[in-house]
């Protein structure tokens, strides 16, 4: 690949497929797989993403907004896509595009059997998120003869899955209170199959599920950190590539005496005389604010390059004292061997936020 000339995101598709590959190896041969794609497939590039993995013969698909959903079906994407978190608005376009509603309380599985009815919908598919213990989004156990009770009045929608979310299942000093949602969620299915009578698919996994619980593997599992790279431990980092490579270029080299600051706000005062490099990328880019003045860093020349200062929206600068280097070299934000995991860890957050926080005016190229 040639050396970077602008701020660019650099998207490996054979590192996707190793790592969908690794997390299927993990499952029986008969558990559906669930590739989450939200937030344009973690800061990537969704569309790409779920067309290769598509190719890939992934099962399902799963989107936060229906809005992400319309975009992928007009990407061509014919599998099945769950919308997690959709919204009353939205649900007479959700049933136009085939996009399926995760529904989580009475208000919005009420709203939902109204659109489907005006829609002349029969047996439209339909996923009932239930709380576990994230506390985020869902029924409860206590709601199930509710549920029934209204969907046997109507043949609209015909329930497609029930399924919940862990809270802490890379955390193995968790594992109580994982068995504990676990067996939360065996208890309402086996209550749901005896008040409906059949069973829809069941899934809980998301990532590290699949990697530490396989006794939960259940009908189908889901994942979206894992596919872009990152098992959430030391342990399983190992076992996956980060398909994401973020680079950019110096744009010019200032040399600065002792006492001359550097940046908005003059956060940085140099003790010496320093080198610095301004790079073309900052947090209308995703690099936030609290990566700046000496937490985060870039590596130029193979050797790490502390930001200096306030971050700005545009540009960051970096001491660049002691390091090899010209304008136009190449700067590796994060990659696959200084992963965008150790970045994150330098400002106290996770790879999650750093990588969805990538903006979309940064330009994607695909490996293919």
């Amino acid at each position: 690949m040639p050396k970077a000339q602008e701020t660019i995101l650099e998207i490996d598709l054979k590192a996707l497929k190793h790592n969908f590959e690794y997390l299927k190896s993990k499952l029986k041969s008969n558990t559906k797989f669930l590739a989450v794609v939200k937030a344009f497939a973690y800061g990537n590039e969704a569309n790409e993403i779920a067309s290769y993995l598509q190719d890939l013969d992934v099962d399902y698909f799963a989107v936060a907004y229906t809005s992400e959903g319309i975009a992928l079906r007009d990407a061509g994407i014919t599998k099945p896509i769950l919308v997690l978190h959709p919204l009353p608005i939205s649900f007479k376009l959700l049933i136009e595009r085939c996009l399926e509603p995760s529904l989580y309380n009475e208000k919005v599985l009420n709203e939902f059997i109204e659109v489907a009815k005006t829609e002349k919908q029969t047996n439209y598919p339909i996923h009932l998120k239930f709380n576990t213990g994230l506390n985020r989004l869902g029924f409860s156990e206590n709601d199930i003869v509710a549920i029934h009770s209204k969907l046997s009045k109507s043949s609209a929608v015909k329930i497609k899955s029930i399924f919940s979310h862990l809270a802490a299942s890379e955390d193995l000093n968790e594992d109580n209170y994982t068995k504990g949602q676990i067996s939360s969620f065996k208890n309402i299915t086996e209550k749901f199959v005896a008040i409906f009578g059949y069973k829809p698919l069941l899934h809980l996994c998301n990532t590290s599920g699949i990697l530490n619980y396989p006794e939960a593997h259940l009908d189908m599992v889901r994942s979206g950190i894992g596919l872009y790279g990152f098992g959430n431990s030391d342990k399983e980092n190992k076992n996956f590539k980060p398909i994401a490579s973020l680079k950019s270029v110096i744009s010019q080299i200032h040399h600065i005496s002792k006492g001359e600051t550097v940046g908005y706000n003059r956060a940085f005062k140099s003790e010496a005389s320093q080198k610095t490099a301004t790079l073309p990328i900052g947090h209308a880019d995703g690099i936030g604010r609290q990566y700046g003045n000496g937490k985060g860093y870039v590596i130029i020349n193979n050797q790490k390059a502390p930001i200096v200062g306030n971050v700005c929206m545009d540009m960051i600068m970096v001491n660049v004292t002691g390091i090899d280097c010209k304008e136009g070299d190449e700067v590796i934000i994060f990659d696959a061997n200084h992963t965008a995991n150790n970045l994150a860890q330098s400002a106290n957050t996770i790879s999650y936020e750093l990588i969805t926080s990538i903006s979309q005016r940064v330009k994607r190229i695909i490996l293919k």
